[in-house]
């Protein structure tokens, strides 16, 4: 049989999803054979003379001329850390698209369009954070690549033609995290020094002859092309980002200064005296992620801090209060936050913007001059995210649902953007447990799965030797959450039921037996019970958990004197279900009965061990000193579908207050959970915590509910926009792939509820009412080609393609 290669599975696995509905697909292109599977002509390189692993901001130009203006130039280029690519003036793309050392990716773009008949110039900025890198950021040294895709667009292949130099103007702002005493690990912020700046540096008329010539380092290396790379260079799999302009909405308070208008910030200059002190607070109204772009005029000696933040901390400045209230509030508040800086040395109409993309809903600019005024010449924001678009809908009776769905969309479209992120404003990292369910809310509603695909796919490549995928990837540094491994065949078993593409689950299934090995080798051989102890075994954040002796650190379910955990074990088996349910359908039988039968194994042992007869609850250890949603929730969700007693347990499990609660993030399965037993009219009562945001000025989901959550933007919380379209309108895949449907509402106290979910064959459309004490009537409309089944208590009708009335009394 022969392995197909890598340029083979890269067309089947990445690039049908790649451009379909790309919003910039003229300037993304797909590359070649010839490009992915050789050695390219072109070199990295790096200005001369640098410590390449440290800070530095650097640029790069090259001039070439053109007999005609083309229409077609592709280019093929990456950079380490990042780079911002200008052609003939024009601000491009900026880029690649994170990744680790043997991943690295590179981006294809046609830049015809900008290219003309004569001398035209690229300029391109490279910056290396050096060891004030984020997290996420995996780094060699700092350099550049650049590769023609042909004969014509060969002249500028990155080589000894090339002219590159560090701008001495910029240095980092360090210590975030020790001012907000927290942990946030996003990188630094910029200080830009204009006296020091090469204005001008990216304009096609900018005289370069004094730069010196770029080192030439090494030919660039395609993955699976080299033996001893630096950079294994893999194709980018992700759209480009959707950019647009933004603009902040509000002045909510000034110190020595009046402005009237906040769109005077960006309409008409601003004017601060000399030897004074101003400082303006603006307001976004909603939290965003953007690039501010600050353009001033004269103030020479100024200084111009720029503070972001989510929302603002109650009390004084210098406060260290952790409490924000509610977010629309700012009277008797403070601003603290992450920073840039700006030095303006008295130039005419200077321009900062950040390196990296800014989290925020509030700005404020703390402004002081010197012997000179300074003019705010215009203050102005370019948004930048993964480009989801909002392809489902939801109403009901119940307007409050409309406004959860609203700030949970805004939750994931603000925390998307090379990766599913945690925390777009604290570690902007990816974390298995927050990507599983941010992957279901973005896949339902917007149609898109390229993301999701390629979250399943790095969790894959992360994988160490001992089994495990790493918690969280790109990661600079090495975590392992267990459990977290245990997630990641949650994704996979989510995209089999959601998406029609076998070979790519297929080619998982090794990567799921080596997690299962895993747990194999640290759990007890005789009941099956998880017992390892190593690495951080982290399920929800649960004060009442402590600290694990291991680790030092929260999350850890109560354990047993033999390690045993109920709530470990059952997720275990949950897992194992899963994993069963792959292999079966793939044929792997002998795998299959494995996982159904350790999972009986430990499911009876933990019943044994941990049910409370008296509570008719499951405890936490065979101790029973402590009880908790979370285990009677994976308790539940591992009963054979039909057992008996499913909706009393559910029942206690939401009424018995002793109970420890599940999170913000966990809740997920406990209303998975809810569902199963029987209970999905009941969802829409447990959404007590998102509907108290709505009249605290969130306008993201929190990490977790106030008055102490760090972060104002985690879409881990995001779940119930799934809940909306999957219990309440009860719109789900009837068979792997949704290749049918399966529609069992769950109005709860509704009286109607109206839902639109994309397909790959089309939209899916609900239109329910209740009639009368116990039926229901509406439409149900599927795509050409789409079939089902509409399911209300005992009665089921089959959907056909088209409009279906429903009427059940």
């Amino acid at each position: 049989m022969n392995t197909p290669s890598f340029y083979t599975l890269f067309l089947l696995f990445v690039i049908p999803s790649l451009l379909s509905g790309s919003a910039q697909a003229e300037l993304a292109v797909v590359p070649g054979a010839h490009v992915v599977e050789r050695v390219w002509d072109a070199n990295w390189i790096a200005p001369a003379d640098i410590a390449s692993k440290e800070y530095g901001v650097y640029h790069y130009r090259k001039s070439f001329d053109l007999a005609d203006a083309p229409e077609r130039f592709v280019v093929h280029i990456s950079a380490d850390n990042r780079y911002r690519l200008f052609v003939n003036d024009v601000s491009v793309h900026i880029g690649p698209a994170r990744g680790d050392l043997q991943h690295w990716r590179f981006d294809s773009l046609d830049i015809a369009s900008f290219l003309k008949t004569g001398r035209n110039v690229l300029a391109v900025q490279v910056w290396n954070f050096g060891v004030e890198a984020p997290v996420a950021q995996i780094s060699q040294q700092t350099a550049l690549v650049m590769q023609g895709d042909g004969e014509l667009e060969s002249v500028v292949n990155t080589d000894a033609s090339w002219r590159a130099i560090k701008n001495p103007a910029y240095s980092p702002i360090s210590g975030i995290g020790e001012r907000l005493q927290t942990y946030i690990v996003v990188g630094p912020g910029d200080s830009v020094d204009a006296s020091r700046y090469l204005w001008d540096w990216e304009k096609s008329d900018f005289d370069d002859s004094g730069w010196p010539i770029a080192e030439q380092l090494r030919k660039a290396q395609p993955r699976g092309t080299s033996t001893d790379g630096k950079w294994l260079l893999v194709p980018r799999s992700i759209p480009l980002m959707e950019s647009k302009q933004v603009h902040f909405q509000r002045i909510r308070r000034t110190e020595n200064i009046a402005i009237g208008d906040v769109h005077l910030l960006s309409q008409s200059p601003t004017v601060i005296p000399a030897n004074s002190v101003c400082r303006i607070l603006l307001d976004q109204n909603e939290l965003t992620t953007a690039y501010p772009i600050l353009t001033t005029s004269g103030g020479a000696g100024s200084e111009i801090k720029i503070t972001y933040a989510e929302s603002l901390y109650e009390g004084p400045l210098g406060d260290m209060s952790r409490i924000k209230g509610n977010r629309d509030e700012v009277e008797g508040k403070h601003i603290r936050g992450f920073e840039d800086r700006f030095l303006p040395d008295g130039g005419e109409r200077q321009s900062f913007r950040p390196l990296r993309w800014r989290t925020y809903r509030y700005v404020e600019l703390e402004v002081r001059t010197s012997e000179e005024p300074l003019i705010l010449e215009s203050l102005e924001a370019e948004f930048t995210a993964y480009p989801f678009v909002e392809r489902a809908r939801f109403s009901s009776s119940d307007p409050d649902l409309e406004k959860i769905w609203e700030i949970a969309w805004r939750t994931i479209r603000t925390g998307t953007h090379e990766v599913y992120t945690d925390s777009p404003y604290y570690e902007q990292l990816s974390y298995v447990g927050d990507t599983r369910l941010e992957a279901l809310v973005s896949l339902c509603v917007s149609g898109d799965d390229r993301m999701m695909r390629k979250s399943i796919l790095v969790f894959d490549e992360s994988r160490n030797a001992n089994g495990l995928t790493s918690s969280r990837y790109p990661d600079s540094r090495h975590q392992l959450i267990p459990p977290y491994s245990l997630v990641w065949i949650s994704m996979i078993h989510d995209f089999w039921r959601l998406r029609d593409d076998p070979n790519f689950v297929r080619d998982r299934l090794p990567g799921v037996r080596e997690v299962l090995r895993y747990f194999r080798e640290h759990s007890d051989p005789e009941t099956g019970s998880y017992t390892g102890r190593l690495w951080w075994n982290y399920v929800d954040w649960k004060g009442e958990w402590g600290s694990d002796p291991v680790v030092g650190l929260g999350g850890v379910p109560p354990r047993d004197a033999k390690g045993s955990s109920a709530i470990l074990d059952l997720q275990y088996v949950y897992t194992l279900q899963q994993a069963r349910d792959l292999f079966t359908a793939f044929g792997f039988e002998e795998d299959a009965r494995a996982c159904q039968d350790l999972a009986n194994l430990i499911r009876e042992s933990v019943e044994e061990r941990c049910w409370d007869s008296d509570r008719r609850l499951v405890a936490d250890t065979s101790e029973k000193l402590t009880f908790s949603q979370h285990a009677n929730a994976y308790f539940i969700l591992t009963a054979e579908d039909g057992a008996r007693s499913l909706s009393d347990l559910a029942n206690l499990m939401l009424e018995e207050k002793d109970l420890t609660q599940a999170t913000l993030y966990f809740s997920f399965y406990v209303h998975e959970a809810l569902v199963k037993a029987g209970l999905g009219d009941r969802y829409l009562r447990e959404l007590g915590p998102w509907r108290g945001l709505l009249t605290k000025g969130f306008t993201t989901l929190p990490e977790t509910p106030p008055p102490g959550s760090r972060s104002d933007s985690h879409a881990w919380g995001a779940h119930p926009v799934h809940g909306m379209l999957r219990y309440v309108c009860g719109i789900e895949p009837g068979e792997s792939g949704f290749k049918t449907v399966r529609i069992e509402p769950r109005l709860g106290d509704l009286a109607y509820a109206k839902g639109v979910v994309p397909h790959a064959l089309g939209l899916i459309e609900v239109d329910l009412r209740r009639s009368g004490r116990s039926g229901i009537e509406g439409t149900v409309t599927l795509p050409e080609g789409l079939v089902g089944n509409f399911i209300w208590g005992e009665t089921t009708q089959v959907l056909v393609s088209g409009e279906n009335a429903i009427l059940i009394d």
